[in-house]
């Protein structure tokens, strides 16, 4: 059940990430937050989903910086 709320909020995070990327034309954001939304279906255990779902969602600010 928890892996199942985190892929949903990494979805929904990602979702928010793809629309934005796509509305500033930013290759980045779309690419991060396509990457939220795919990797729950390829990534198992509770911390391995929270720990690469971090990674993604702060790689567009460690890059853009």
């Amino acid at each position: 059940m928890n892996a199942f709320l985190i892929s949903l909020v990494t979805g929904s995070i990602g979702t928010g990430y793809f629309i934005y990327g796509k509305k500033r034309s930013s290759a980045l954001y779309m690419l991060s937050g396509a990457a939220l939304c795919g990797y729950p279906y390829l990534v198992r255990g509770l911390i391995w989903l929270i720990i690469v779902g971090l990674l993604f969602a702060i790689l567009p600010f460690i890059i853009k910086s």
